[in-house]
């Protein structure tokens, strides 16, 4: 965790900063997620840092983990927020936080959400494709407003990260081709009620090299140098996010050694950087906490039955990602290989294969890095209600999301007469 661990083991159980996850589990039951505050506030402290002395911008994507309280405590660190939909800016404002400090990515706004990110001032709309920037001045037109418009473009660079999480390649949905957004810049007296703003990219999530960060930063300030050479006031350069973290043995770069070459490639000019971390600020931060409800053993395999499932970390199934799975407490029972599965109705209902466990029916098991894309991409599948969320703050432990309740999952229908 760039030099700060929140989960550690004393005597052999397994701790959140100065909080037992057996005795949380004791008080509030399973699966739940828990964070550790300093954890996240130590991250986002590291990407500040580095930067010391360059105009910059955090941006924390909301999409990671978009609970309230996450938010609130992101936003009184002083972060902005990517955010990609109605929904997630009404978050950040619920949270506390500043539209001025807010940009608004995705390929698909609608209407309304232009409409409310107008209303709210915010920073910047990342803009995907001519036709948004057409509706985009419409809808601006028509409440006698302006809006500030970053181009996102795609620079055609692997990620070399998941097919699903590549958003840099030409073949993928995301960004403007560099040389069709020149064009459309260069086209800017079509579009009266858009200033061009800045420019932006993003090429995918967890990225695990520096290399894929420094060609896309390259091909923007050649775009830069075309933009200021005919002499566009481009306020500021958004380089995306996607920095990884370690789940098993991958070795991303630091933070500071990210946010350093950043910082070093675009050294000659003055523009403010803008940045969208997710889960390197949150990814490390947080565990799905989960109960071995059977063990069961077949001729060809040992399956640990836990209480968590694929609706609430759809990662490993959707991605075939893995996490790291810790026992609450250490023991000395003869260790096995498990596949760690749940109770979802699905072959690949899974969250491990083949992990070595000294473990009983019962035990409490931690499935570490779970903080970034766990309970934001969860579900209720098979009528499940989703897991309570936990903010530790030192000794104590805040809840930050109710257990969801089957009530509350059925209150939106109804049954019809025929």
């Amino acid at each position: 965790m760039s030099g700060f661990e929140a989960f550690v083991y004393h005597n052999g159980e397994l701790f959140v900063e100065n909080v037992s996850l057996k005795k949380i589990a004791e008080k509030f039951g399973t699966p739940c997620y828990i964070y550790s505050q300093s954890a996240l506030t130590n991250a986002y402290q590291q990407f500040d840092a580095a930067f010391e002395g360059r105009d910059h911008l955090i941006c924390y994507a909301v999409k990671a983990n978009s609970n309230l309280a996450i938010l609130n405590l992101l936003a009184r660190l002083g972060s902005g927020f990517d955010i990609v939909s109605g929904g997630e800016l009404q978050r950040v404002i619920r949270a506390g936080g500043d539209a001025q400090k807010t940009i608004f990515s995705g390929v698909g706004k609608s209407v309304n959400e232009m409409r409310m990110a107008l209303n709210l001032n915010i920073l910047c709309f990342n803009v995907e494709s001519e036709a948004e920037l057409s509706i985009l001045n419409q809808v601006a037109k028509s409440m006698n407003k302006v809006a500030p418009v970053s181009l996102r473009v795609n620079p055609d660079v692997d990620a070399k990260t998941h097919p699903y999480i590549s958003t840099g390649l030409k073949e993928n949905k995301f960004g403007i081709a560099m040389d069709e957004a020149m064009e459309i810049y260069q086209s800017a007296h079509l579009y009266p009620h858009v200033r061009f703003t800045g420019i932006d990219c993003h090429i995918g999530s967890q990225l695990s090299l520096i290399e894929p960060f420094v060609e896309a930063s390259e091909k923007m300030l050649q775009l830069f140098d075309r933009l200021k050479k005919q002499k566009f006031n481009i306020e500021h350069i958004d380089l995306g996010g996607g920095l990884g973290i370690r789940y098993n043995n991958e070795k991303p770069p630091s933070i500071k050694e990210y946010v350093s070459k950043l910082c070093s490639i675009t050294r000659n000019i003055k523009q403010r950087l803008v940045i969208e971390p997710g889960r390197a600020l949150v990814g490390n931060s947080g565990i799905l906490l989960t109960r071995i409800e059977y063990l069961k053993q077949t001729p060809a395999r040992n399956f640990a039955i836990v209480d968590a499932a694929m609706n609430d970390l759809i990662r490993p199934s959707l991605y075939d990602a893995y996490h790291e799975i810790l026992p609450v407490e250490k023991n000395t029972i003869e260790a096995k290989n498990y596949e760690i599965v749940g109770p979802i109705c699905e072959t690949g209902d899974f969250l491990g294969h083949d992990r070595k466990l000294s473990v009983m029916n019962g035990d409490l098991l931690a499935i570490m890095s779970a903080g970034a894309y766990g309970m934001s991409m969860s579900s209720n599948y098979n009528t499940r209600p989703r897991a309570m969320e936990i903010l530790v703050v030192g000794n104590q432990p805040h809840v930050i999301r109710q257990r969801e309740s089957i009530e509350q999952i059925i209150a939106g229908e109804q049954i019809i007469a025929y």
